[in-house]
């Protein structure tokens, strides 16, 4: 008769075994691949409560049980206006997967509310900057985000079709405002399909989005709604007919062929294919 597991243990287990090709190679693949652990580290590991950033931390967890590279990691909650019900459901799901939290409380959503132009990017760059300040407070030289493939995709094309540029969301990237501080995205290679399977197969119940605003909208469709979204749904349409059009999308921003662009930014600086022209 096979050992009774606790919730912890299931979701640990089926990350090793039922899941090991889907979630934890491509984890640790893009770990090596892109150098995002060295020893020494102490990562601050940055928790919202959703399938992403939860999983994140088990799977950081298990690195640290059997990496022999030396590092830390810290499992950080910033609390930016939760209501009750989503405060309570993520501690009680650290609880549940054992994952020890450092809960901080900060006023990002009161403030980001109150801004009638670009809320959201208020909210980002606000968020952003509690992480860092919290962590190096906490002696940490990095902060982990549960960024995914997906995320890269659509971020890549969300950029070329509403910001008129093509920028990609790299695997890590040093703070320009916290010294010392570097963020890293280890799930970078891991498909959202993947986690939400998981998240299935532990009947594991994580909080949606806790943004007041898209809150809001998801009561009301007709108030707006998100340009991720309809860039997720297009990707969707197309992969009917092309299985492959992510995998492509991913290859192509690892594989820039700057020679063949009219221009391109570099350090802030605008250049032109004219400048080497001649």
């Amino acid at each position: 008769m096979s050992k009774h597991l606790e919730p912890y243990q299931k979701a640990e287990r089926s990350i090793l075994t039922k899941y090991r090709k889907k979630l934890w190679n491509p984890f640790i693949g893009a770990v090596k691949r892109y150098e995002l652990i060295k020893p020494g580290d102490k990562i601050a590991v940055c928790i919202s409560g959703g399938k992403d950033s939860m999983l994140l931390a088990k799977l950081i967890q298990i690195l640290h049980r059997f990496s022999e590279i030396p590092f830390e990691a810290v499992f950080l909650v910033m609390d930016p206006g939760y209501n009750e019900l989503n405060r309570q459901k993520i501690e009680s799901n650290a609880e549940l997967l054992h994952i020890p939290i450092t809960v901080f409380e900060t006023d990002i959503f009161e403030v980001a509310n109150k801004t009638e132009k670009n809320p959201c990017y208020l909210c980002a760059k606000m968020r952003r900057g509690h992480l860092y300040s919290k962590a190096k407070e906490l002696g940490c030289n990095k902060i982990a985000l549960g960024h995914h493939f997906n995320d890269v995709i659509e971020t890549t094309v969300m950029g070329m079709f509403y910001g008129s540029q093509l920028q990609a969301m790299i695997p890590k990237l040093h703070s320009q405002n916290f010294e010392g501080m570097e963020l890293i995205r280890p799930l970078y290679c891991v498909h959202e399909e993947d986690i939400l399977a998981w998240k299935r197969y532990n009947d594991l119940d994580f909080i949606q989005c806790a943004c007041r605003l898209t809150e809001k909208i998801a009561m009301n469709p007709s108030e707006g709604s998100s340009k991720r979204q309809e860039i997720k749904l297009l990707l969707g349409q197309l992969r009917q007919d092309n299985p492959n059009i992510e995998k492509s999308i991913f290859s192509s921003i690892h594989s820039v062929c700057l020679d063949t662009f009219p221009g391109y930014k570099t350090d802030g600086e605008t250049h032109s294919f004219l400048e080497d022209y001649d």
